[in-house]
């Protein structure tokens, strides 16, 4: 599971200087030529790791990758197989392009329940309200009061949740990557004063059981199930590898799933590795590794479990939330959706 590559703003704040979309080299949210190398080099070393394991030449039969509906995704997982694949030998049909094209999967984001984990869940927007009304919640609010206020007042913007800080952000830190100068008014809170809310939005959505269940969950169980059917010899076709190309908030969620998470904004690239082994002896077993920078990914320890997690008790640690029946469990009563209704809903 990675994470797209550089990209333009989403979309500028209301007294941004740099909200003319001709100052930046691409449309607002698009992956940018960087990305797209980020990506090359992200295959290339795909290809290195699992040289040996994977063929050289592209089949179905190995590989399967779904992006999210959205433009810089499917296009990051484009570059990325690229690198993962350069043609070999009769692949090459044009001796101009060394490239083949490979299928990238996508569904509308309002029927993705698994990777964009989009699709209206009224169970997981009543227990995400209820959170953000919390008093531990309404506390980091009130703490932050003053700070909203300022924000306000400069950006002309309406900041009054930690998501809309988290949206100010990451605005502002694609500025400094591009080295333009940012606002005076900005020096005395970009970026220390900011940062803290923002990697706080990256565990919000996945911040308690309930929420891990029915947003990344149906995730996590995907992977889990084609893990048990590779272990039973019934999975058709008999893939060895899903790439799933996604977001930021993706690879935080996933990881406060397994329960591994060290807060911080995921970067352009990151890539969660989830990686079934098995030994000498025919055992199977469960590694998870993160990729943040260029450096080799750090493998992780899912708490009550070892490095190298026997499949069997990496199942057990994580069935509270993998959901059965996620659009069943996704059900709430009238007297809830009434009561979510009064809360309104000002994360998203």
């Amino acid at each position: 599971l990675y994470r797209h590559g550089d990209r333009t703003p989403i979309a500028p704040y209301t007294n941004d200087p740099y909200k003319n979309e001709s100052l930046w080299p691409v449309p607002f949210g698009q992956l940018t030529n960087i990305g797209k190398n980020q990506h090359l080099l992200l295959g290339c070393w795909l290809r290195k790791r699992y040289s040996g394991f994977l063929s050289d030449v592209y089949t179905p039969y190995d590989i399967y990758v779904q992006s999210t509906d959205v433009d810089r995704t499917l296009m990051s997982a484009e570059a990325n197989l690229a690198g993962l694949y350069p043609p070999v030998k009769n692949e090459i049909w044009d001796n101009n392009i060394y490239w083949i094209p490979i299928p990238v999967h996508t569904i509308p984001a309002q029927e993705d329940y698994v990777l964009k984990a989009s699709k209206y869940c009224p169970r997981y927007k009543y227990e995400l309200e209820k959170l953000l009304t919390s008093p531990e919640m309404e506390n980091i609010k009130k703490a932050n009061a003053k700070l909203f206020a300022y924000l306000t007042k400069h950006s002309g913007e309406n900041i009054n949740s930690i998501r809309a800080v988290e949206h100010l952000y990451d605005n502002l830190y694609i500025e400094t990557l591009y080295n333009k100068t940012l606002p005076q008014w900005t020096k005395s809170v970009f970026p220390e004063e900011l940062k803290p809310l923002a990697i706080l939005s990256f565990m919000i959505e996945a911040y308690n059981k309930i929420l891990q269940r029915l947003k990344a969950g149906p995730l996590l169980g995907e992977m889990i199930d084609h893990m048990v059917k590779k272990t039973q010899h019934t999975l058709q076709p008999d893939r060895k590898i899903w790439i799933y190309s996604a977001h930021d908030e993706t690879i935080g969620n996933l990881l406060m799933t397994l329960n591994v998470f060290d807060p911080h904004p995921p970067p352009y690239a990151a890539v969660v590795l989830i990686e079934l082994r098995m030994n000498s002896k025919n055992q199977y077993f469960v590694t998870v590794s993160y990729k943040n920078t260029t450096e080799e990914p750090i493998l992780m320890t899912l708490p009550g479990c070892d490095t190298l997690c026997p499949l069997n008790e990496f199942i057990n640690l994580t069935k509270d939330v993998v959901p059965e029946d996620w659009e069943r469990e996704c059900q709430i009563s009238r007297n809830e959706i009434s009561s979510s209704d009064v809360i309104g809903n000002y994360w998203i």
